[in-house]
């Protein structure tokens, strides 16, 4: 989800140069409250039925 929400920002509203730590700070908060004004949602499409068949080697195999 981090990935996805810097993706965004980067995309969609973060000036590509910031001077200093604070202008950062700032524009991070302003970004973070309109996302948050908006109840921005993210739509998951990898469902738990597709990570069993993808990550199959990486579950426990009871039998």
């Amino acid at each position: 989800m981090a990935e996805i929400e810097l993706n965004v920002i980067n995309n969609h509203g973060l000036s590509p140069r910031i001077p200093d730590i604070e202008q950062m700070r700032e524009e991070t908060a302003a970004w973070k409250r309109r996302r948050n004004k908006e109840a921005c949602k993210i739509d998951w499409r990898f469902t738990t039925a597709d990570a069993r068949i993808k990550l199959k080697r990486l579950y426990l195999q009871f039998e």
